[in-house]
């Protein structure tokens, strides 16, 4: 049984933060519950030195202020694994993220030892150890919490500190610590900007489809879900579905009864949101029609300009033992190849920054696309 403070007063939260400011290692964890909310909801958070793990109570604590203070002090290094909804967490409540940052789920691709690896796998391959994940299903929201589920929260952070000088070695042994803490300042990287209201139409799935006029309608109509979604804490697919927001776009009923034949919304949709979307609708700007979404993976060349990059990267992450979804994902060629459909505007893809553009620049060089 692993020993811990539970920490859930004002108190001991201070006591421990005073602590905490003296070390030179955090390990951080956190415990979330997201089911039709937009914003996760915490838990729990877990935190450890190597001298005192504390599970930290968010939900009898309101004030959280002086720990979030602690992520921004660059003097002490936060150990995470697999971090992506951690930073959602930190950014949503504190209004901060952690700095600078050691993931080890990216130092493990960086040490060869794979990409994506789960926390499990790490501690077993480092530690010899297998980990109990029988909690993973925990309602983190729900108080008192049994001791098997602070175990479990315990363990998240007490076995990476323990494997951490191990992986450490790794990274500093491949000269590669600064790849690492340029990716923890990327990952971090406009976490607390608020969602983008006037785009939000372009991450509304098959918005391509659309013609100018249409994506005027779409774009009134994502900004009202997203607005409504932020305001009741719902995820969008909970307000209205993407597919029923393309329909709505396409067919732009005028009344309730024309809106009431479409298929492509739930009674649900129809009942609770019927003529509010209505009145969305005809605020749309037909005077100022957005550009037409242009969809480059559709274009003559894109295949085998995609193909063309994806064997150069292949290449490089075999002659520098990196896994080649961390160097270059879909994600990333599609963004250079944009990049270059677009004539090579100032703002340079992810490929062609820091330690990729290292890696793969030069043999990018000669690709063209157009």
């Amino acid at each position: 049984m692993l020993s811990f403070e539970y920490i859930s007063d004002p108190e001991s939260l201070a006591k421990l933060v005073a602590q905490y400011q003296q070390s030179e290692l955090l390990v951080l964890d956190t415990e979330f519950v997201r089911t039709r909310t937009y914003y996760a909801k915490l838990g729990l958070i877990q935190a450890y030195d190597g001298k005192t793990l504390a599970l930290i109570d968010p939900v009898a604590l309101a004030d959280l202020s002086a720990f979030w203070q602690l992520l921004s002090d660059t003097k002490i290094t936060k150990l995470v694994h697999s971090c992506s909804e951690d930073l959602e967490v930190f950014a949503r409540y504190g209004q901060c993220q952690p700095s600078p940052l050691f993931d080890s789920q990216i130092a493990a691709t960086f040490s060869g030892l794979g990409h994506g690896l789960g926390y499990a796998k790490l501690v077993n391959t480092f530690l010899d150890i297998e980990i109990d994940k029988g909690e993973s299903r925990t309602d983190w929201m729900k108080r008192p919490l049994t001791d098997a589920q602070l175990q479990y929260a315990a363990n998240d952070v007490y076995y990476l500190y323990k494997l951490y000088p191990q992986l450490l070695a790794k990274i500093q042994q491949s000269n590669r610590m600064d790849w690492l803490l340029e990716e923890g300042e990327r990952m971090t990287e406009g976490r607390l900007t608020p969602p983008d209201e006037e785009f939000a139409y372009l991450k509304v799935k098959n918005a391509f489809q659309l013609f100018p006029q249409q994506l005027a309608y779409l774009k009134v109509l994502a900004t009202w879900r997203l607005q409504k979604a932020l305001k009741k804490d719902s995820a969008l697919g909970f307000i209205i579905k993407d597919h029923a927001l393309i329909a709505l776009a396409k067919k732009q009923p005028k009344t309730v009864i024309e809106l009431n034949q479409l298929n492509d919304l739930t009674e649900h949709e129809k009942r609770f949101h019927g003529k509010e979307l209505i009145k969305v609708l005809q605020t749309a700007d037909l005077d100022n029609l957005p550009e037409a979404v242009d969809v480059i993976a559709l274009k003559n060349g894109y295949k085998a300009s995609f193909k063309e990059v994806k064997n150069i990267l292949i290449q490089v992450a075999e002659q520098h033992d990196v896994a080649i979804e961390f160097i270059g994902s879909k994600r990333l060629i599609h963004e250079f190849l944009m990049w270059l459909y677009n004539k090579q505007p100032a703002e340079k893809p992810l490929l062609l920054k820091g330690w990729r553009a290292k890696l793969v620049k030069d043999a990018l060089a000669a690709i063209k696309f157009s």
